[in-house]
Protein backbone atom coordinates (compact mmCIF):
# COMPACT_ATOMS: atom_id res chain seq x y z
CA UNK A 1 0.00 0.00 0.00
CA UNK A 2 0.95 3.74 -0.93
CA UNK A 3 2.56 6.02 1.86
CA UNK A 4 0.00 7.97 2.57
CA UNK A 5 0.53 11.47 2.06
CA UNK A 6 -1.99 13.26 4.19
CA UNK A 7 -2.88 11.59 7.53
CA UNK A 8 -4.05 14.94 9.83
CA UNK A 9 -7.33 12.69 10.10
CA UNK A 10 -6.39 9.97 11.37
CA UNK A 11 -3.81 11.60 13.88
CA UNK A 12 -6.78 13.87 14.92
CA UNK A 13 -8.72 10.56 15.86
CA UNK A 14 -5.97 9.80 17.73
CA UNK A 15 -5.70 13.34 19.62
CA UNK A 16 -1.83 13.85 17.87
CA UNK A 17 -1.10 16.79 17.08
CA UNK A 18 -1.99 18.27 13.79
CA UNK A 19 -1.62 21.49 11.99
CA UNK A 20 -5.23 22.29 11.51
CA UNK A 21 -8.63 20.42 12.13
CA UNK A 22 -9.43 17.60 9.69
CA UNK A 23 -12.49 18.21 7.61
CA UNK A 24 -14.82 15.20 5.76
CA UNK A 25 -18.63 15.58 5.27
CA UNK A 26 -21.54 12.42 6.11
CA UNK A 27 -23.09 11.36 2.86
CA UNK A 28 -19.92 13.49 0.98
CA UNK A 29 -20.52 11.04 -2.11
CA UNK A 30 -24.22 12.15 -2.91
CA UNK A 31 -27.29 13.81 -4.55
CA UNK A 32 -25.88 17.20 -3.67
CA UNK A 33 -23.38 16.47 -6.65
CA UNK A 34 -24.63 16.31 -10.63
CA UNK A 35 -21.53 14.43 -11.00
CA UNK A 36 -22.87 11.57 -8.44
CA UNK A 37 -26.68 11.94 -10.34
CA UNK A 38 -25.02 11.18 -13.31
CA UNK A 39 -23.47 8.19 -12.35
CA UNK A 40 -26.10 7.20 -10.44
CA UNK A 41 -28.54 7.25 -13.83
CA UNK A 42 -25.65 5.34 -15.58
CA UNK A 43 -26.00 2.70 -12.83
CA UNK A 44 -30.14 2.62 -13.23
CA UNK A 45 -30.60 2.83 -9.12
CA UNK A 46 -29.19 3.50 -5.94
CA UNK A 47 -28.07 -0.36 -5.33
CA UNK A 48 -26.49 -0.73 -8.20
CA UNK A 49 -24.26 2.13 -7.57
CA UNK A 50 -23.58 -0.10 -4.21
CA UNK A 51 -23.04 -3.46 -5.49
CA UNK A 52 -20.72 -2.48 -8.83
CA UNK A 53 -16.97 -2.12 -7.21
CA UNK A 54 -16.34 0.27 -10.26
CA UNK A 55 -19.22 2.76 -9.58
CA UNK A 56 -18.77 2.78 -5.89
CA UNK A 57 -15.28 3.25 -6.52
CA UNK A 58 -15.92 6.16 -9.04
CA UNK A 59 -18.57 7.71 -6.36
CA UNK A 60 -16.45 7.92 -3.76
CA UNK A 61 -13.42 9.97 -5.62
CA UNK A 62 -15.66 12.65 -6.58
CA UNK A 63 -15.81 14.22 -3.92
CA UNK A 64 -12.26 14.22 -3.86
CA UNK A 65 -11.67 15.64 -6.76
CA UNK A 66 -13.52 18.60 -6.29
CA UNK A 67 -12.41 19.49 -2.46
CA UNK A 68 -9.39 19.15 -0.30
CA UNK A 69 -11.39 17.16 1.84
CA UNK A 70 -9.16 15.15 4.63
CA UNK A 71 -10.73 11.47 4.04
CA UNK A 72 -12.81 9.52 1.79
CA UNK A 73 -15.44 7.70 3.13
CA UNK A 74 -16.48 4.13 1.37
CA UNK A 75 -19.73 4.41 -1.18
CA UNK A 76 -21.92 1.76 0.30
CA UNK A 77 -25.43 2.01 2.73
CA UNK A 78 -25.67 0.43 6.38
CA UNK A 79 -28.53 -1.66 5.18
CA UNK A 80 -26.19 -4.06 3.44
CA UNK A 81 -25.96 -6.38 6.25
CA UNK A 82 -29.38 -7.10 7.09
CA UNK A 83 -29.58 -7.64 3.01
CA UNK A 84 -26.82 -10.26 3.29
CA UNK A 85 -28.84 -11.90 5.95
CA UNK A 86 -31.46 -12.77 3.16
CA UNK A 87 -34.39 -9.77 4.33
CA UNK A 88 -34.38 -8.42 0.79
CA UNK A 89 -33.23 -4.98 0.78
CA UNK A 90 -34.97 -2.79 -2.25
CA UNK A 91 -35.45 1.02 -2.65
CA UNK A 92 -39.04 2.21 -3.48
CA UNK A 93 -38.90 5.05 -5.32
CA UNK A 94 -39.07 8.39 -3.32
CA UNK A 95 -39.98 6.53 -0.24
CA UNK A 96 -36.21 5.13 0.93
CA UNK A 97 -35.01 1.61 2.09
CA UNK A 98 -37.49 -1.66 2.66
CA UNK A 99 -37.28 -4.72 3.19
CA UNK A 100 -39.51 -7.68 1.35
CA UNK A 101 -39.03 -10.13 4.49
CA UNK A 102 -39.17 -7.93 7.64
CA UNK A 103 -38.51 -9.77 11.04
CA UNK A 104 -41.78 -10.63 12.49
CA UNK A 105 -41.78 -14.35 13.29
CA UNK A 106 -39.69 -16.25 16.02
CA UNK A 107 -38.53 -19.14 13.33
CA UNK A 108 -37.48 -16.43 11.05
CA UNK A 109 -35.10 -14.85 14.40
CA UNK A 110 -34.06 -17.96 15.61
CA UNK A 111 -32.67 -18.60 12.04
CA UNK A 112 -30.33 -15.86 11.34
CA UNK A 113 -26.88 -16.26 10.57
CA UNK A 114 -23.52 -14.41 10.14
CA UNK A 115 -23.14 -13.59 6.39
CA UNK A 116 -19.62 -14.30 5.52
CA UNK A 117 -18.44 -11.15 4.15
CA UNK A 118 -16.03 -12.10 1.59
CA UNK A 119 -19.53 -14.15 0.13
CA UNK A 120 -22.23 -11.96 0.51
CA UNK A 121 -20.42 -8.49 0.95
CA UNK A 122 -17.13 -9.23 -1.83
CA UNK A 123 -19.05 -6.96 -3.61
CA UNK A 124 -18.62 -4.02 -0.31
CA UNK A 125 -15.15 -5.56 0.30
CA UNK A 126 -13.75 -5.21 -3.46
CA UNK A 127 -14.89 -1.74 -3.49
CA UNK A 128 -12.83 -0.87 -0.46
CA UNK A 129 -9.93 -2.47 -1.77
CA UNK A 130 -10.15 -0.55 -5.20
CA UNK A 131 -11.34 2.82 -3.48
CA UNK A 132 -7.94 2.69 -1.72
CA UNK A 133 -5.83 1.99 -4.44
CA UNK A 134 -7.42 4.62 -6.49
CA UNK A 135 -6.21 6.90 -3.49
CA UNK A 136 -2.91 5.97 -3.70
CA UNK A 137 -2.27 7.40 -0.67
CA UNK A 138 -3.68 10.69 -0.86
CA UNK A 139 -6.06 10.45 2.06
CA UNK A 140 -7.53 7.87 4.53
CA UNK A 141 -10.08 6.04 3.70
CA UNK A 142 -13.07 5.27 6.14
CA UNK A 143 -15.30 2.32 6.09
CA UNK A 144 -18.42 2.02 8.16
CA UNK A 145 -21.16 0.02 9.23
CA UNK A 146 -24.75 0.70 11.28
CA UNK A 147 -25.24 -0.42 15.05
CA UNK A 148 -27.00 -3.37 15.82
CA UNK A 149 -29.74 -1.37 17.04
CA UNK A 150 -30.15 0.84 13.76
CA UNK A 151 -29.89 -1.92 11.65
CA UNK A 152 -33.00 -3.87 14.26
CA UNK A 153 -34.84 -1.07 13.65
CA UNK A 154 -34.52 -1.80 9.75
CA UNK A 155 -35.09 -5.43 9.66
CA UNK A 156 -37.83 -5.36 12.50
CA UNK A 157 -39.57 -2.27 11.20
CA UNK A 158 -39.34 -3.12 7.29
CA UNK A 159 -38.36 0.36 6.72
CA UNK A 160 -37.15 3.51 8.22
CA UNK A 161 -38.58 6.82 9.50
CA UNK A 162 -41.18 5.06 11.80
CA UNK A 163 -42.24 5.42 15.24
CA UNK A 164 -40.18 2.37 16.16
CA UNK A 165 -43.39 0.84 18.46
CA UNK A 166 -43.03 -3.27 16.48
CA UNK A 167 -39.15 -2.86 17.29
CA UNK A 168 -39.95 -1.19 21.44
CA UNK A 169 -43.07 -3.50 21.66
CA UNK A 170 -40.34 -6.41 21.10
CA UNK A 171 -37.66 -5.24 23.45
CA UNK A 172 -40.24 -4.84 26.28
CA UNK A 173 -42.49 -8.28 25.73
CA UNK A 174 -40.08 -10.12 23.99
CA UNK A 175 -36.73 -8.85 25.06
CA UNK A 176 -35.10 -12.53 24.80
CA UNK A 177 -35.90 -12.25 20.87
CA UNK A 178 -34.58 -8.65 20.43
CA UNK A 179 -31.15 -9.41 22.20
CA UNK A 180 -30.93 -12.58 20.19
CA UNK A 181 -31.48 -10.59 16.27
CA UNK A 182 -28.46 -8.00 18.25
CA UNK A 183 -25.92 -10.57 19.05
CA UNK A 184 -26.16 -11.96 15.43
CA UNK A 185 -26.08 -8.51 13.80
CA UNK A 186 -23.26 -7.23 16.15
CA UNK A 187 -21.00 -10.43 15.28
CA UNK A 188 -22.13 -9.73 11.61
CA UNK A 189 -20.77 -6.14 11.81
CA UNK A 190 -17.20 -7.06 13.60
CA UNK A 191 -16.84 -9.88 10.46
CA UNK A 192 -17.80 -7.06 7.88
CA UNK A 193 -15.60 -4.01 9.30
CA UNK A 194 -12.63 -6.38 9.70
CA UNK A 195 -12.73 -7.47 6.19
CA UNK A 196 -13.33 -3.41 5.23
CA UNK A 197 -9.73 -2.77 7.27
CA UNK A 198 -8.21 -6.34 6.03
CA UNK A 199 -9.30 -4.88 2.57
CA UNK A 200 -7.83 -1.50 3.06
CA UNK A 201 -10.07 0.69 5.36
CA UNK A 202 -7.75 2.88 7.59
CA UNK A 203 -10.34 3.85 10.38
CA UNK A 204 -14.42 3.03 10.70
CA UNK A 205 -17.12 4.30 11.69
CA UNK A 206 -20.64 2.92 13.31
CA UNK A 207 -23.73 4.72 12.75
CA UNK A 208 -26.19 4.56 15.64
CA UNK A 209 -28.87 6.50 13.63
CA UNK A 210 -31.74 5.69 15.93
CA UNK A 211 -30.17 5.42 19.10
CA UNK A 212 -31.80 8.39 20.27
CA UNK A 213 -35.30 7.07 20.27
CA UNK A 214 -34.69 4.72 23.19
CA UNK A 215 -35.88 5.64 27.11
CA UNK A 216 -32.00 6.12 29.46
CA UNK A 217 -31.91 2.51 30.20
CA UNK A 218 -33.09 0.72 26.82
CA UNK A 219 -30.24 3.03 25.48
CA UNK A 220 -27.22 1.45 27.23
CA UNK A 221 -29.24 -2.26 27.17
CA UNK A 222 -30.12 -2.39 23.63
CA UNK A 223 -27.61 0.07 21.36
CA UNK A 224 -24.24 1.03 23.46
CA UNK A 225 -24.10 -2.29 24.79
CA UNK A 226 -23.81 -3.99 21.27
CA UNK A 227 -21.53 -1.29 20.43
CA UNK A 228 -18.90 -2.12 23.32
CA UNK A 229 -18.52 -5.31 22.05
CA UNK A 230 -18.42 -3.97 18.02
CA UNK A 231 -15.76 -1.98 19.48
CA UNK A 232 -13.63 -4.58 21.74
CA UNK A 233 -13.65 -7.40 18.31
CA UNK A 234 -12.18 -4.76 15.94
CA UNK A 235 -8.91 -5.46 14.43
CA UNK A 236 -6.66 -2.90 16.42
CA UNK A 237 -4.11 -2.55 14.36
CA UNK A 238 -3.26 -2.53 10.29
CA UNK A 239 -0.01 -1.79 8.27
CA UNK A 240 1.76 -0.85 11.11
CA UNK A 241 -0.93 1.48 12.41
CA UNK A 242 -3.39 1.84 14.94
CA UNK A 243 -7.33 1.69 12.96
CA UNK A 244 -9.36 4.60 14.86
CA UNK A 245 -12.91 3.95 15.82
CA UNK A 246 -16.00 6.42 15.64
CA UNK A 247 -19.03 6.16 17.06
CA UNK A 248 -22.05 8.14 16.35
CA UNK A 249 -25.48 8.07 17.86
CA UNK A 250 -27.85 10.51 16.55
CA UNK A 251 -29.90 11.82 19.08
CA UNK A 252 -27.07 10.82 21.42
CA UNK A 253 -26.00 13.64 23.62
CA UNK A 254 -27.49 12.33 26.88
CA UNK A 255 -24.84 9.50 26.99
CA UNK A 256 -22.10 10.80 25.89
CA UNK A 257 -20.03 9.81 28.88
CA UNK A 258 -21.09 6.36 28.86
CA UNK A 259 -19.85 6.51 24.90
CA UNK A 260 -16.84 7.52 25.89
CA UNK A 261 -15.92 4.76 28.05
CA UNK A 262 -16.94 1.97 25.57
CA UNK A 263 -13.11 2.18 23.91
CA UNK A 264 -13.61 3.38 20.45
CA UNK A 265 -11.16 6.46 19.92
CA UNK A 266 -14.02 9.19 18.56
CA UNK A 267 -17.50 9.91 19.11
CA UNK A 268 -19.15 11.87 16.63
CA UNK A 269 -21.54 14.49 17.79
CA UNK A 270 -25.14 15.68 15.79
CA UNK A 271 -25.41 19.21 16.42
CA UNK A 272 -27.89 19.43 19.16
CA UNK A 273 -24.66 19.43 21.49
CA UNK A 274 -22.27 22.21 22.05
CA UNK A 275 -19.08 20.68 21.29
CA UNK A 276 -17.22 23.11 24.18
CA UNK A 277 -19.39 20.87 26.31
CA UNK A 278 -19.11 17.77 24.95
CA UNK A 279 -15.28 17.80 25.13
CA UNK A 280 -16.02 19.57 28.69
CA UNK A 281 -17.96 16.45 29.86
CA UNK A 282 -15.51 13.82 27.85
CA UNK A 283 -12.53 14.95 29.04
CA UNK A 284 -9.31 13.82 27.30
CA UNK A 285 -10.83 10.34 26.74
CA UNK A 286 -11.91 10.34 22.68
CA UNK A 287 -11.61 12.98 19.72
CA UNK A 288 -14.46 14.37 19.11
CA UNK A 289 -16.26 14.67 15.08
CA UNK A 290 -18.41 17.15 14.53
CA UNK A 291 -20.62 19.02 14.80
CA UNK A 292 -22.31 21.78 12.06
CA UNK A 293 -25.66 21.50 11.52
CA UNK A 294 -25.77 20.54 7.67
CA UNK A 295 -28.59 22.80 7.01
CA UNK A 296 -26.33 25.96 7.63
CA UNK A 297 -24.85 25.48 4.02
CA UNK A 298 -28.21 26.35 2.43
CA UNK A 299 -27.28 29.77 3.51
CA UNK A 300 -24.95 32.43 2.76
CA UNK A 301 -21.51 32.09 2.46
CA UNK A 302 -20.69 34.63 5.53
CA UNK A 303 -22.93 32.48 7.59
CA UNK A 304 -21.22 29.41 6.87
CA UNK A 305 -18.09 30.89 8.07
CA UNK A 306 -19.49 32.67 10.99
CA UNK A 307 -20.69 29.07 12.08
CA UNK A 308 -17.81 27.62 11.24
CA UNK A 309 -15.49 29.84 13.35
CA UNK A 310 -17.94 29.24 16.19
CA UNK A 311 -17.83 25.38 15.79
CA UNK A 312 -14.11 25.80 15.99
CA UNK A 313 -13.99 28.34 18.57
CA UNK A 314 -16.11 26.79 21.01
CA UNK A 315 -14.04 23.46 20.72
CA UNK A 316 -10.89 25.09 21.70
CA UNK A 317 -7.48 25.01 21.57
CA UNK A 318 -5.68 21.43 20.51
CA UNK A 319 -5.82 18.36 18.90
CA UNK A 320 -9.08 15.92 19.00
CA UNK A 321 -11.32 17.59 16.64
CA UNK A 322 -12.59 16.41 13.18
CA UNK A 323 -14.30 18.99 11.75
CA UNK A 324 -17.88 17.58 10.44
CA UNK A 325 -21.61 17.91 9.83
CA UNK A 326 -23.86 16.82 12.23
CA UNK A 327 -25.43 14.45 10.00
CA UNK A 328 -25.22 13.65 6.95
CA UNK A 329 -25.48 16.86 3.76
CA UNK A 330 -28.77 17.35 2.30
CA UNK A 331 -29.39 16.79 -1.19
CA UNK A 332 -30.00 20.39 -2.04
CA UNK A 333 -26.72 21.92 -0.52
CA UNK A 334 -25.38 24.07 -3.53
CA UNK A 335 -21.63 22.57 -3.92
CA UNK A 336 -20.00 25.91 -3.80
CA UNK A 337 -21.37 26.07 -0.19
CA UNK A 338 -19.68 22.82 1.23
CA UNK A 339 -16.07 24.34 -0.67
CA UNK A 340 -16.65 27.48 1.45
CA UNK A 341 -16.61 25.36 4.89
CA UNK A 342 -14.39 23.05 4.05
CA UNK A 343 -11.86 26.22 3.20
CA UNK A 344 -13.26 28.14 5.89
CA UNK A 345 -12.35 24.90 8.47
CA UNK A 346 -8.92 24.92 6.82
CA UNK A 347 -7.90 28.43 7.18
CA UNK A 348 -9.54 29.51 10.65
CA UNK A 349 -8.83 26.03 12.58
CA UNK A 350 -4.96 26.82 12.20
CA UNK A 351 -4.62 29.28 14.99
CA UNK A 352 -6.19 26.99 17.25
CA UNK A 353 -3.17 24.26 16.53
CA UNK A 354 0.00 26.28 17.36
Amino acid sequence: MSKLINDTFLRALLRQSTDYTPVWMMRQAGRYLPEYNQTRKRAGSFLGLCKNPDYATEVTLQPLARFPLDAAILFSDILTVPDAMGLGLYFAEGEGPKFERPLREEWEIRDLIVPDPHDHLRYVIDAVSQIRKALDGSVPLIGFSGSPWTLACYMIEGQGGTDFLTIKKMAYARPDLLHHILDITAQSVIVYLNAQIEAGAQAVMIFDSWGGALSHAAYREFSLNYMQKIIAGLTQEREGRRVPSVVFTKGGALWLEAQAAIGSDALGLDWTVDIGEARRRVGDQVALQGNLDPAILLSAPEAIEREVGSVLASYGQGSGHVFNLGHGITQFTPPENAAVMIEAVHRLSRQYHS
